[in-house]
């Protein structure tokens, strides 16, 4: 008997409150911008500063795949990027052909901002909670999107599979 058998509700409420937070961190992101606007679109892109600090340089085409977004649309938030200075391109020391991102000085502090804005709503979502709460709840948290990141399919691999690159994903 498999595990989600031996406890469908609890699946079955953890998709439930998945889909209510999916739905709170869409209003959170309309209350930002007004979610069709340029400043949505800067918005999208400003989020690739996250994995561009956290990994260093990277090539366009990795950061997509990483993101798990359209290459097309990684390519328009990029260009805006660099045009807004927050990103600049290298060439790639191994392959002299391609180039890699990096984040600027202006990319770090725009990326700053960001962190104070979302930390400033998590400590006001939280605010009633204890330390061990906090503490417990980022735990599992963290173990929770790590799990999801070692099944999701990897591309071109057959549908419903995980990939066989799941410590490659867990080094990213």
């Amino acid at each position: 008997m498999t595990d989600l058998a031996r406890h469908p509700d609890q699946r079955v409420a953890l998709g439930d409150e998945l889909g209510r937070l999916m739905r709170v961190m869409h209003a959170l992101k309309t209350l930002a911008t007004d979610d069709s606007g340029p400043d949505a679109r800067e918005r999208a892109a400003h989020v690739l500063l996250f994995p561009l600090t956290r990994l260093g340089p990277l090539r366009q085409g990795a950061l997509a795949e990483m993101v798990h977004a359209d290459p097309s649309t990684v390519s328009r938030h990029v260009t805006l990027l660099v045009d807004q200075g927050l990103v600049r391109r290298v060439a790639d020391e191994r392959d002299g052909r391609a180039s890699r991102l990096i984040v600027t000085p202006a990319g770090e502090a725009a990326l700053e901002r960001l962190r104070e804005e979302r930390n400033a709503h998590l400590a006001q979502a939280t605010a009633s909670w204890t330390p061990a709460e906090l503490d417990s709840f980022t735990t599992a948290l963290q173990r929770f999107v790590q799990d999801l990141t070692d099944h999701l399919p990897t591309p071109g691999a057959p549908a419903g599979s995980a990939g066989d690159d799941r410590e490659e994903k867990k080094d990213r």
